[in-house]
């Protein structure tokens, strides 16, 4: 896989750093030459390119045709989204990422500006909150921007129905897939043989309107 990264700030290193521990390819633009300078000493040089990611002649000289991924996560949205649809519509990235630094821009980050997956964070903190409130047994890891759909983890309870089961034993609300299951520090790739233990953290996709479901199957006590 190989990833443009537009901004070199936190969530730019952030990225770069597990995209490194995952042996992706990756390069990071930014206009900021100490940003430079410090993401050269981390990576190294050839993961860095000073410049202004707006321009498309430097899209252009980063290879772009060939990334699989662009995430425009710079700290101005105007920024992110000038790129993403130069990205989208100049140079048809296949994906584009784009962060969302002031939540009245949120509007903005659309398919039809090029962003295929907008990063709102002011909305994510607001969603967990939330849901810590409603509905204390779920976390909203991402939203889909189509279809209502998420992905979202669900600790087992000891005392539920799914407690001590194989996943084939489970009558799972349909358009839900159990992704993965966190055992302890262990990641798990579920098969219809795995069985769930009280405290696994699991990952589903899953339909919003099964969360109810979900959450009498995984959490609440017979």
């Amino acid at each position: 896989m190989y990833v443009i990264i537009i901004g070199g700030g936190q969530i730019g290193t952030y990225m770069a750093d597990l995209l490194k521990k995952n042996k992706c390819d990756f390069v990071i633009i930014d206009n900021n030459r100490d940003n430079i300078v410090r993401l050269g000493k981390k990576f190294g040089e050839d993961h860095v390119r000073y410049g202004n990611a707006a321009d498309p002649n430097i899209l252009a000289n980063e290879n772009i045709e060939k990334a699989d991924v662009v995430a425009c996560v710079s700290g101005k949205d105007e920024v992110n989204l000038v790129c993403s649809t130069i990205a989208k519509f100049e140079f048809q990235a296949p994906r584009v990422v784009a962060r969302v630094n002031d939540p009245t821009n949120a509007w903005l980050f659309t398919l039809s500006n090029g962003v295929d997956a907008a990063i709102n964070q002011a909305d994510i903190i607001g969603h967990i909150v939330v849901e810590e409130m409603s509905m204390k047994s779920f976390l909203t890891l991402m939203k889909l921007s189509k279809g209502g759909h998420s992905i979202v983890q669900l600790v087992c309870n000891e005392n539920s129905n799914a407690a001590g089961k194989k996943v084939k034993e489970l009558k799972l609300p349909k358009s839900t897939l159990m992704i993965a299951i966190y055992h302890g520090e262990d990641l798990i790739v579920p098969n219809g043989e795995t069985v769930i233990f009280p405290g696994d953290r699991i990952m589903f996709f899953s339909n919003d309107a099964n969360y109810s479901d979900l959450e009498a199957l995984f959490a609440r006590q017979n």
